[in-house]
């Protein structure tokens, strides 16, 4: 409650700065209005993959989902993969913008804030290669996700036990084979419903290889939530 207090003071007294145009913010996010009306909102997209459709086909199931629907349950990405969305995310992602990564979180969690999944679960990072970034950006958000919407994170039951090359630059036939084995399971699941938390959805392998784990550990309902789909 004080940390409250202590941000709406800031907020008066140090308006925020929206990060694309330079403007006035909105309380407590570096965004003016106009600006988040102008994103590229995902809002006509696949019911079950979240993969962007026509407006006539809203609220339908696009043709990959039809003839072979993925392991996960439902994917939440509130936003298209496209400037300056995509240029928040590479500066979070690799430049370590914090501020970028807190504002796709909130954006995030305004989607997400009907849902209600017992766990949140960041898709985990190989030690190496969070030992040469510094941090892993889907933990970040997740934790963000948490305060934000009052879920608990959990960082220990899911693993990566093996180092892959990154998908984005592996062809689309190859992202599969690439994360296959790539993650295990430490500790027993808690819960049946739970979402992995990521950044972009792009052919889906990462998150189908995760909820495929986690079916077999006994989940009944996994949902990917991540800011954007390519």
């Amino acid at each position: 409650m004080v940390y409250r207090w202590l941000k709406t003071g800031l907020d008066w007294l140090l308006p925020p700065v929206c990060r694309l145009c330079g403007d006035e913010g909105q309380p407590g996010r570096e965004l003016c209005a106009g600006c988040e009306r102008d994103l590229p909102w995902n809002r006509t997209c696949c019911a079950r993959c979240a993969e962007p459709l026509p407006a006539a086909r809203r609220g339908l199931l696009c043709g990959r989902c039809l003839r072979r629907p993925p392991v996960f349950d439902q994917a939440l990405t509130p936003l298209r993969f496209e400037p300056p969305v995509s240029n928040l995310v590479h500066a979070f992602k690799f430049r370590g913008d914090l501020a970028a990564g807190r504002l796709l979180a909130d954006l995030l969690a305004d989607a997400a804030a009907e849902r209600r999944p017992a766990l949140l679960l960041p898709v985990p990072l190989h030690d190496r290669r969070l030992r040469s970034r510094g941090f892993n950006q889907a933990l970040e958000r997740a934790r963000r996700l948490g305060r934000r919407l009052d879920i608990p994170v959990n960082t220990r039951i899911l693993r990566r036990c093996r180092d892959t090359p990154p998908q984005h630059e592996m062809p689309a036939r190859a992202r599969r084979a690439n994360v296959r084995g790539a993650f295990e399971m430490l500790e027993e699941l808690p819960t049946p419903h739970v979402a992995l938390v990521d950044d972009v959805l792009t052919t889906g392998n990462t998150a189908a290889e995760l909820a495929r784990l986690l079916k077999r550990a006994g989940a009944a309902r996994v949902e990917v939530w991540a800011v954007a789909r390519a």
